[in-house]
C-alpha cells in the first residue's frame, strides 16, 4: 500500500474567487530597530451567494495573502439574494463605518466602492447600490458591508417562520 501525499487526501474545492482588498506594510519597534512584516485582507467567494473575508499577517507577502485567503474560507457564510441583487435596502454598521446597500433593477451594475465592490463580486451579486457613509477604513468597511449582507433576510424564511404563506404575508 503505498502512501499517499496529504494533499491527494484533499478533496478539490470548488472554484471561488478570491480579491485581494487591502496589502500594507506594518511595522513594529522592537530593541534593535524597526521590524517589517506584510497584512493582507482578502474577500472569497463562489458567486452564488456563499462569501467570507480574512486578514493574514506574515513577514512574506505571499504568506500573508495565504494566511488570509484561508481565514477567508472558514468564515465564508451564506448571503441571501434575490436573483442577481438584494431582497431589500439595508444599512450594515461596524465601529464608525456605515455601509447602506440598496438593491437595483436588473442591468445597473455594482454601484459601490472598492471594499463594498469586492465583496459583492465575490458574493455574485450583479446589480446593487452602496455608499459608504462614517469611516473610510477599509477593514471596518468590509466588516459593516458583512453586517448588513448578514442581516438580509428572505420572504420565504420570513413566512415560513411566521406560519403564513408568502402571498399572505406580503401580498
Amino acid at each position: 500500500m503505498e502512501k499517499r501525499d496529504k494533499r491527494e487526501k484533499e478533496k478539490p474545492e470548488k472554484e471561488f474567487t478570491e480579491k485581494l482588498i487591502k496589502l500594507a506594510r506594518v511595522s513594529k519597534t522592537v530593541k534593535g530597530g524597526r521590524r517589517m512584516s506584510f497584512s493582507a485582507l482578502v474577500v472569497v467567494g463562489d458567486g452564488k451567494g456563499k462569501v467570507g473575508y480574512g486578514m493574514g499577517k506574515a513577514n512574506d507577502v505571499t504568506d500573508a495573502i495565504r494566511k488570509a485567503t484561508e481565514a477567508a474560507r472558514k468564515a465564508m457564510k451564506e448571503i441571501h439574494v434575490k436573483g442577481q441583487t438584494i431582497p431589500h435596502e439595508i444599512i450594515g454598521k461596524f465601529k464608525s463605518a456605515s455601509v447602506l446597500l440598496k438593491p437595483a433593477a436588473p442591468g445597473t451594475g455594482v454601484i459601490a466602492g472598492g471594499a463594498v465592490r469586492a465583496v459583492c463580486d465575490a458574493c455574485g451579486i450583479k446589480d446593487v447600490l452602496s455608499k459608504s457613509l462614517g469611516s473610510k477604513n477599509t477593514i471596518n468597511t468590509v466588516k459593516a458591508t458583512f453586517d448588513g449582507l448578514e442581516g438580509l433576510f428572505s420572504a420565504r424564511k420570513t413566512s415560513a417562520g411566521r406560519g403564513k404563506s408568502v402571498k399572505e404575508l406580503w401580498g
